[in-house]
């Protein structure tokens, strides 16, 4: 029988480890819109550097997600979220008292270097049933959106009092926030991660390195992040360049478009859910974010069409973001979600990487219309990788 509410352990789970994803988001993100500035003016900096200490966290999240989500099957997922917490603390501290661009670039790595998101969402699956799993990534994934946004509107406001350098401080106060909330607050998971079968090898890395419906979801995941990293690139600089919206103008276009995307995600979810639409959804939300970018692309000289165009991106990127994950812990084998999910968020962090990159490049070269249509036709070919998906599993055995 399908349950339609969570139980108050499931809500106390998913709402602790999203603020503890959120936490870490924040203190990730809310120097984003002021680094480059910050760092040109350090000894020793380049262009290079410069755009190196940009991108080095996702690179390090990228290389060691799936190290840690491996882990996390053998030893349990609290002690290693708890460890990559002590890293992104240490990774802050460093930032935070840089006074070379080579101490800067090795804080950033180390915040990164706390790649703990595969290990939460494996634990957010841990302890979910299947039937909520989507709603409990929904919340999740929503989760990763807005701290993004908050943090870019956040950010540039903080530093009038507490300077950069105490943007990275900000940091680190909120990883030890958030290890206190995995020691008192998130439950405990019933499933025993230790397992005859459980072994990590290359062979069984392997085996789902290639597993076809888990590899269209690690690609999908990567263009959804690829997506979203380029289009930021861009977003705040043409909103304020075509549309005279000022920085910290910014977050009164967000706001809304955010809230009423959040409604939106959630009904479609629900709908998914009992209906088992899941595939028609997720594709559809595809094609959503490709609507999306070619309406940023077109009317980026007008607010309220902009306006629009932002509630479709966040939309599509809010259900998106819930659905693949879900699928993932779906489709992975019951005592493998680790690993898998490390795979998973490797993807992420690389296409965050090569969004950032690819949008800075592509910005510079041609200007912020150009990142939307090519964000578009990126979408439209993903569309074309996940049409022969594979419906999604409901009659899965519960933990």
């Amino acid at each position: 029988m399908t349950l339609t509410k969570m139980t108050s352990t499931e809500r106390q789970a998913v709402f602790s480890l999203s603020v503890i994803m959120s936490l870490r988001m924040l203190g990730l993100f809310m120097v984003l819109p002021l680094f480059a500035l910050y760092a040109s003016h350090l000894p020793g900096a380049t262009p290079f550097l410069i755009g190196l200490g940009m991108g080095v966290y996702g690179l390090t999240q990228a290389l060691l997600q799936i190290p840690f989500g491996a882990l996390s099957d053998h030893f349990g997922r609290k002690k290693i979220i708890v460890s990559g917490l002590c890293l992104f603390i240490l990774g802050s501290v460093i930032a935070a008292t840089s006074h070379h661009i080579e101490s800067m670039l090795l804080g950033r790595a180390l915040q990164g270097a706390g790649a703990i998101g595969s290990t939460l969402i494996a634990l957010i699956a841990d302890l979910t049933r299947p039937q909520q799993r989507t709603k409990a990534m929904a919340i999740s994934g929503i989760t990763i959106g807005i701290s993004f946004s908050l943090a870019m509107i956040a950010g540039p406001i903080a530093a009038v009092w507490i300077q950069i350098s105490g943007i990275f401080w900000l940091a680190a106060l909120f990883g030890i926030i958030a290890i206190i909330l995995v020691l008192t607050v998130v439950p405990t998971s019933a499933l025993i991660i230790k397992h005859p079968q459980s072994e990590s090898t290359l062979q069984q890395f392997l085996i789902l390195l290639r597993h076809p419906e888990l590899s269209r979801l690690n690609i999908g995941i990567f263009f959804l992040h690829l997506i979203f990293t380029a289009s930021f690139v861009v977003i705040p600089m043409s909103l304020q360049t075509l549309l005279d919206l000022h920085s910290h103008q910014q977050w009164m276009l967000y706001l809304p478009t955010l809230i009423v995307s959040f409604l939106i995600s959630i009904a479609c979810i629900r709908i998914a859910e009992k209906k088992h639409q899941i595939k028609d959804f997720f594709i559809g939300s595809i094609f959503l974010l490709a609507m999306a970018e070619f309406l940023l692309w077109i009317f980026a000289h007008q607010l309220l069409l902009s306006a629009l165009s932002l509630l479709l991106f966040f939309s599509a990127f809010s259900l998106l973001e819930a659905f693949l994950p879900s699928l993932v812990s779906r489709t992975a084998p019951p005592h493998r979600k680790g690993t898998a999910l490390g795979i998973y968020s490797c993807s992420q962090y690389l296409g965050i990487f090569a969004g950032g990159i690819l949008g800075g490049w592509l910005y510079g070269a041609s200007g912020p219309l150009q990142v939307y249509l090519l964000c578009a036709i990126l979408a439209i070919a993903w569309s074309a990788i996940a049409f022969n998906m594979k419906n999604a599993q409901y009659s899965i055995t519960s933990h």
